[in-house]
């Protein structure tokens, strides 16, 4: 099973993440080889707001598990955490984008809420136009796989409001669009 985790950072944490960089790449080497994308959310200024990671993991409790034992959350980094099932529609990692992983402006989109398409249910996916520019892209799903509630993605893009329109503008509750690059031990 796939789950998006997205922690979120909170204001005024920056000190006590790079404290603690070495504990949070120990932690994630354990799961290097279930990885589909990684990476920080960034700031203008290059700060990062957050760690997204997409991973293959076997259960509900183990994306839990992942997501609140992660050393980062455990000392307060984070202030939030978006944990859901997800599935990989490009069927890739971000490693086999073939786009050049140090070129062009990347970011993470969210679409909260069921949005256009839903109609057709978690197992369907429409693609949109620009997915010679999308890195990685789903559904974000209940626990057991059945309810739609939300689209995230991955993609290279000129801008942030071009990367917010590869997402179906209709029946979104909100949507988010986050500054991203390519994450792992440097």
């Amino acid at each position: 099973m796939e789950f998006l985790c997205y922690h979120r950072d909170r204001p005024g944490s920056a000190a006590l993440r790079e404290e603690l960089a070495e504990r949070h790449w120990s932690y994630m080497d354990r799961f290097a080889d279930r990885m589909i994308a990684r990476g920080p959310t960034l700031a203008e200024d290059g700060t990062a707001t957050g760690s997204l990671h997409i991973l293959d993991l076997p259960d509900p409790g183990a994306a839990r598990a992942f997501a609140f034992d992660e050393p980062n959350y455990q000392a307060g980094v984070y202030r939030d955490v978006l944990l859901r099932r997800w599935r990989n529609v490009l069927g890739r990692t971000m490693w086999q984008f073939p786009g050049a992983a140090a070129a062009g402006n990347r970011y993470l989109v969210i679409g909260l809420g069921a949005g256009a398409g839903a109609g057709a249910g978690a197992g369907a996916e429409e693609l949109p136009p620009t997915m010679d520019d999308l890195i990685a892209y789903g559904p974000l799903l209940s626990d057991d796989g059945v309810a739609r509630l939300g689209t995230a993605l991955l993609v290279q893009a000129p801008d942030a409001d071009a990367a917010l329109a590869v997402l179906p503008a209709q029946g979104y509750a909100a949507t988010e669009v986050h500054s991203w690059r390519f994450g792992g031990r440097p």
